[in-house]
């Protein structure tokens, strides 16, 4: 990533625009969301769209509210009792909060990877199988390790774990671990992956592989990425929303996000203001 500095501020060079110009089909669509903990509220009136086959980057200070929103898309925030959430969220038109919405079948639909990684204590091959087990996915042997093999590969894992399946998937370094989690995720067959922090625990090489292991599950997933670093933003994603104290600031085209936002707001905390 190439910086400019200017007056003592660090800006942050987006890459190259995508090539593809032509616009994508909406896969979630969030209007006027509110989410509470309680008596406080945690996110105002966000409307927000995440595009098929693109990474949207949620970018913004500590406590802004990307991982609240992060969470209401799979109902992760349904396991803390205070929480309540309103306004419209819909995956493929389908309000998620529906009371005719199986929780279950929305997560395998929607992975989830988080910032710390979190292996089963199962071997390898274990921690990619046992999803689409329980889902019904697969049921021959030859079926869940069709799988198994494809997920690893797909996480770009598999040359290096091929011979260790049977090993513990908590034995894996951090950055394998985390990668591990990825094929773990994508093995239920899901269409949408967030990823809250996924880099944050792991070393810059561990980091680069899982921003290029990003870009290539593009293409065949939509993908929401929380992240605190904006040049981390700056390079895997196409789309950049900027929150703040529970505000949806801004949304764009990445380039755009980084070089000319709309919002003052923005520009302070992308050349380093602020946050």
């Amino acid at each position: 990533m190439t910086e400019a500095t200017t007056n003592s501020m660090t800006t942050v060079m987006p890459p190259a625009p995508d090539a593809t110009t032509e616009p994508r089909r909406v896969k979630y669509s969030t209007k006027n969301v509110d989410v509470f903990y309680g008596a406080k509220q945690a996110l105002f009136d966000v409307s927000l769209d995440i595009h098929e086959y693109e990474v949207t980057a949620l970018i913004g200070p500590s406590g802004c509210g990307k991982s609240t929103y992060l969470r209401s898309l799979n109902r992760m925030n349904d396991t803390i009792d205070i929480c309540r959430v309103t306004g419209s969220i819909e995956l493929d038109g389908i309000d998620v909060y529906s009371d005719e919405i199986d929780v279950v079948h929305l997560r395998a639909r929607v992975g989830m990877v988080f910032q710390k990684p979190n292996p089963f204590p199962k071997t390898i091959f274990e921690n990619v199988a046992y999803g689409p087990r329980i889902h019904g996915i697969a049921t021959s042997k030859s079926e869940i390790d069709a799988i198994v093999e494809d997920s690893l590969t797909k996480a770009g894992l598999w040359k290096e774990v091929k011979d260790r399946l049977d090993e513990a998937g908590t034995g894996l370094s951090g950055g394998q671990q985390q990668r591990l989690c990825i094929a773990r995720a994508i093995a239920v067959q899901p269409e949408v992956i967030l990823m809250d922090e996924p880099c944050s625990a792991l070393d810059p090489i561990a980091t680069a592989r899982i921003e290029e292991l990003i870009d290539e599950l593009r293409n065949n997933f939509s993908i929401v990425i929380v992240t605190h670093s904006m040049q981390q933003a700056a390079r895997v994603s196409q789309r950049t929303a900027f929150f703040h104290l529970g505000d949806l600031v801004e949304v764009g085209e990445t380039g755009k996000i980084f070089t000319t936002p709309d919002d003052q707001k923005t520009q302070d905390y992308i050349t380093g203001r602020f946050g």
